[in-house]
Formats: C-alpha cells, sequence, structure tokens
C-alpha cells in the first residue's frame, strides 16, 4: 500500500522565495497545508505579509506560542548577499531550523493583463525586479545589455546566493531540500509565434529568459553532487504555461502547442512542488521535474 505520509512535512520549515507570485503563493498555501512552517520571501513586504498573514488565519500551530503564527513574511532582495543573510537568520531566529528551500524568484517576461497592460504599461507592484514595455518589443539583436545582466543577477545569481545561504544551516542539521523552478524554455526554445499578433506589434520572450532557466537545471545538477553524502537534496521543477487571464488569442496559441491542450490552472504544480519538497521523493536528487501538459513531448 502506498505510505501517504512521506507527504507530510509537520514542524518542517520552508522558505519560498518570490512567495507572493502568481506559483509562490501557491506553493506556499500547500507546504502549510501538509504541515510546514512558510517564510514568504518576496521583493514585496507588504505582498509577503499579506499571502504570510493568510496563511496565518487558515494554519496555527500552538506550540509556536501564544499567537500559532505558522508563517512568516519578509521582503527579500535576492541579488543581495546581505538581505538573503538576513532571510535565513530571521527564520532562524523565528523557527530554529530551515529544512526546505523553494528557489521561485525570478524575472519572467510574462504576457498576462496584471503584468503588461493592452497599452504595454508595467505593473508597479513589481517594483526593481521587472522589466521594461520596451522589453518585450527588443530583437535579439539590439537587446540591451544592461537588461541581459540585470536578468543573470535575478535568475541565476540570486538563485546562487539563495543556495549558498540556507546550505549552511541544512549541513549543521545533515538534512535538506532544495527545489529550483526553471522551465520549459529552459529545455527547448521558446515559439515566438505564439506572442505575434497581427494587429499589434511585435513581441518576443526576451533571451535572457531561455539562458537563465537552462542555467538553473546545470546548477541544480552541480548543487546535488556536491552534496553527496551530506543529506541534502537538490532538484528541478520545471513547469509550463500557466493561466492568469491571458488574451483568448494567446491561450488558443499556447494551448494548441500542448498534447493536453491547454495551459495549467496555476495548482496544478503543487502536486509536483510538495512531492519533490517531502520524504515522498527521498530518493531523488539532481533530477528535473517537467509539468508542462506535454508541450516538451512533441
Amino acid at each position: 500500500m502506498p505510505n501517504l505520509s512521506q507527504f507530510d512535512i509537520t514542524g518542517r520549515v520552508a522558505v519560498v522565495t518570490g512567495g507572493a507570485g502568481l506559483l509562490g503563493a501557491e506553493f506556499c498555501e500547500v507546504l502549510a497545508e501538509a504541515g510546514a512552517r512558510v517564510v514568504v520571501a518576496d521583493i514585496s513586504q507588504e505582498a509577503a505579509s499579506q499571502v504570510a498573514n493568510r496563511l496565518n488565519e487558515k494554519y496555527t500551530d500552538e506550540s509556536l506560542g501564544s499567537s500559532g503564527a505558522c508563517s512568516l513574511g519578509i521582503d527579500t532582495d535576492v541579488t543581495s548577499k546581505a538581505s538573503v543573510t538576513r532571510l535565513v537568520d530571521a527564520t532562524l531566529d523565528a523557527f530554529g531550523r530551515l529544512d526546505i528551500l523553494i528557489n521561485s524568484a525570478a524575472l519572467d517576461p510574462k504576457f498576462d493583463p496584471g503584468h503588461l497592460g493592452e497599452l504595454g504599461e508595467r505593473d508597479e507592484s513589481q517594483k526593481e525586479h521587472s522589466i521594461s514595455p520596451g522589453d518585450y518589443h527588443t530583437t535579439f539583436e539590439n537587446y540591451p545589455l544592461e537588461l541581459w545582466n540585470q536578468a543573470l543577477e535575478v535568475n541565476l545569481t540570486g538563485m546562487f546566493l539563495c543556495c549558498q545561504a540556507v546550505a549552511r544551516p541544512m549541513l549543521e542539521q545533515n538534512k535538506g531540500v532544495i527545489v529550483n523552478l526553471s522551465s520549459i524554455y529552459g529545455l527547448v526554445g521558446p515559439d515566438q509565434r505564439i506572442y505575434q499578433r497581427p494587429d499589434r506589434p511585435v513581441k518576443y520572450k526576451p533571451v535572457y529568459y531561455s539562458v537563465t532557466k537552462a542555467a538553473v537545471l546545470g546548477l541544480t545538477r552541480y548543487l546535488a553532487t556536491y552534496y553527496a553524502g551530506k543529506g541534502i537534496r537538490v532538484n528541478a521543477l520545471t513547469p509550463g504555461g500557466v493561466d492568469n487571464e491571458h488574451d483568448p488569442d494567446f491561450v488558443k496559441a499556447y494551448s494548441a502547442r500542448t498534447v493536453l491542450g491547454r495551459m495549467a490552472r496555476k495548482d496544478e504544480m503543487n502536486g509536483a512542488l510538495l512531492f519533490l519538497a517531502s520524504d515522498a521523493s527521498s530518493y531523488m536528487t539532481g533530477a528535473n521535474l517537467v509539468v508542462d501538459g506535454g508541450w516538451t513531448a512533441w
């Protein structure tokens, strides 16, 4: 019979970077529901606190004191070593240990209305970790070096800094789990045709996204083998496109490229995430779990 208790992470402490994002908030929810104490790390303190407060309204642990709060929101700039160190220190101060890191923070040039309006305005809630409207329209030949460097700093160096910081307490515990978020575009090149509309300016998925998400897989394999025998497992989760009120033409174009014929719901990565974060995946490290509706199977 299956041992479903392997998915139980009661009492473990999980840090989720980009924890107020579309998938990050879902990850925080499923980890808390499975019993974890969750630290929501996001560039916006307000957004991180909103997710943490919502979790604390639903999940409590009396062993944590009078409030029973099992979640904490911390503003974190993953490109700053000092900020990441503060995140880890605050986690240890609040909960005494650190068992799970979900590296979900990234610059991701999305094409849904919440990120890019019909006229191309920037969503100010993304703060400094965002791309400008012109980035969608810039050809590879003219892509600005400063934007390339910014993306490398957030998507790759930020993940490096977070892994480096959490490894120290994990080594002391002789146990820990790291899950790095990649993308189908780290496995295959973007199909730029799905972003084009005859009656609108040409848009592109920028070069940095594919390059950094491919690099995430290399970092994952490196860390998995580096920490061999140290009790730390490192895996990657590779989602496909998630529907977030995209325009119907985009949804149709994207869906036609998948075997299942649709985009993912935002909760459809949760099972895979919990599997990788829990003992259910105890014999996996250095692996990449692809949840893409069959996009990369063609």
